[in-house]
């Protein structure tokens, strides 16, 4: 056998064995138990759907004027956090992936866990890095770049979780301010539930009372870049009729609340993946109604039964397509229990 094939079989066997490593890892759990004990906290950050999105125009800061109803849904990431002795580094986060998505492509300290709670060490006026170090282990199900907010939920988990671990009150103001500084979505998961708000996304109108309808969530390949789903909004705005507005925007309960979302069209024309789901949803026995959530690219399907809503996911993973049956509920980011 030549050396450089001797080179590729040890390379192969390598990875192979790596792989083999990480099954068991997951299987063992391993990475879960190095949060067992006292000190460690398990929380959980739950995904979202836009009931109603419409996007009014840009304001005078360069932030779009938003008008939108969102809904806590049961299917969630999980983050689970400790202090350990400061080792140089301020928070040190590992992730994994479950349920067929693909490994986050991002640098750990770019992650918004990371800069959720630094900046919210810096409001505390706490020091991380030589004394303590935050330890992250992220699980994620709720896939990135769907409109499902995956990323806003878990910075709003970090942040309590980080006030636990501080022994600051999970009411201090400055939580919020923080939520707000890192996304319009990151303060609504700090209150859960369906509520719609205003302004950029971040101040709260009215609490509606939630739903707890079954339904599907069906992601095309690929997401969808949010600043260039505005851009191309903004190119070819989509007004809502004033009366439709009126009719979401008065509404007390989730299920009165219309499905409309204006930033559709703009998605769908970046990522046409996601028309073809939409319209296939909505073919599908069982199905009541179906809709983009917020930029994409994942869609939202309100289903008659769990069993409807069990068979509509099937055949879409038989397809290709990521698909979860859940439900709608009064979830928030929450801590759970000690690990």
């Amino acid at each position: 056998m030549q050396q450089n094939e001797k080179q590729n079989v040890s390379r192969e066997t390598l990875e192979g064995s790596v792989d083999m490593l990480d099954i068991a890892r997951v299987a063992q759990d391993v990475e879960a138990r190095e949060f067992a004990g006292m000190g460690s906290l398990k929380l959980v950050a739950p995904a979202k759907v836009n009931l109603y999105l419409n996007v009014k125009g840009v304001r005078e800061d360069g932030y779009h004027e938003v008008s939108t109803t969102m809904h806590a849904l049961m299917l969630h990431d999980v983050l689970r956090m400790k202090i350990i002795p400061g080792t140089g580094e301020a928070v040190k986060l590992t992730t994994r992936s479950f349920e067929g998505l693909a490994p986050l492509d991002v640098d750990p300290q770019d992650n918004i866990v990371v800069k959720a709670i630094l900046k919210l060490a810096e409001a505390f006026g706490r020091t991380l890095g030589e004394e303590e170090t935050m330890r992250v282990h992220l699980e994620k199900r709720i896939p990135v770049q769907a409109g499902l907010g995956g990323g806003s939920s878990d910075a709003a988990a970090a942040l309590l979780g980080s006030a636990v671990l501080w022994g600051e009150s999970v009411l201090d103001p400055r939580i919020k301010e923080v939520a707000a500084q890192l996304g319009a979505d990151v303060v609504f998961f700090l209150q859960g539930g369906c509520a719609l708000y205003d302004g950029i996304g971040e101040h709260l109108v009215r609490t509606l009372k939630p739903m707890n309808d079954f339904l599907v969530l069906v992601k095309p390949e690929g997401g969808v870049c949010t600043a260039e789903s505005y851009k191309k909004l903004d190119e070819d705005p989509q007004p809502i009729p004033t009366e439709d507005a009126q009719a979401a925007e008065s509404a007390e309960y989730a299920m009165s609340v219309p499905l409309l979302n204006n930033m559709a069209k703009a998605s769908e024309q970046l990522n046409p993946g996601i028309r073809t789901v939409r319209e296939w949803l909505q073919e599908q026995p069982g199905v009541c109604k179906a809709m983009m959530s917020g930029s994409g690219a994942a869609v939202f399907a309100v289903c008659d039964s769990f069993a409807s809503a069990a068979k509509v996911a099937t055949d879409a993973q038989a397809k290709g397509w990521w698909a979860r049956t859940t439900t709608f509920g009064p979830f928030k980011a929450t801590l759970t229990t000690n690990c």
